[in-house]
């Protein structure tokens, strides 16, 4: 027989937040519970990297592809940008991982324009060639 937790995800939060409230302990679901917490905090970093790969995809393509610049390439590094800022200002301990999800962000932004761009890995750099610093800037690259 199944589990609340398995049968029906939504109703068993809303049962866990009651069970909280009420400061109903032995009736919490603890293991299901930390394994939900440690997924949240997992998602946050996820994000981080799907945002950063998204931004420095475009900032290749932006360096790589100028004749094609266009607002398109544009907005969509300023939002990257924009929401990776409001991520860490909603996450301010995500910034100990930055560096290393700069790293991991590069390897699927590099994917992201050689897809998009058609040109051979060769031509990018096999490291992340922008400081943390430059990325996030709103003036790198954009007002030069």
């Amino acid at each position: 027989m199944k589990t609340l937790y398995e049968a029906d995800f939504y109703a068993w939060t809303q049962e866990q937040a009651k069970l909280l409230r009420a400061q109903q302990w032995d009736l919490v679901d603890v293991a299901n519970l930390i394994e939900e917490i440690e997924t949240l905090g997992r998602q946050e970093r996820r994000e981080l990297v799907n945002r950063l790969s998204v931004l420095l995809g475009h900032l290749l393509k932006w360096q790589y592809q100028p004749d094609l610049q266009g607002s398109s390439w544009q907005a969509t590094i300023r939002e990257q940008r924009r929401k990776i800022k409001r991520l860490l200002e909603q996450n301010p301990s995500l910034s100990s991982y930055l560096e290393e999800a700069l790293q991991e962000g590069y390897e699927d932004g590099l994917d992201l324009a050689v897809r998009e761009t058609n040109l051979p890995y060769e031509t990018f750099p096999e490291d992340c060639p922008y400081q943390l610093e430059q990325a996030l800037s709103d003036e790198f690259m954009l007002n030069e």
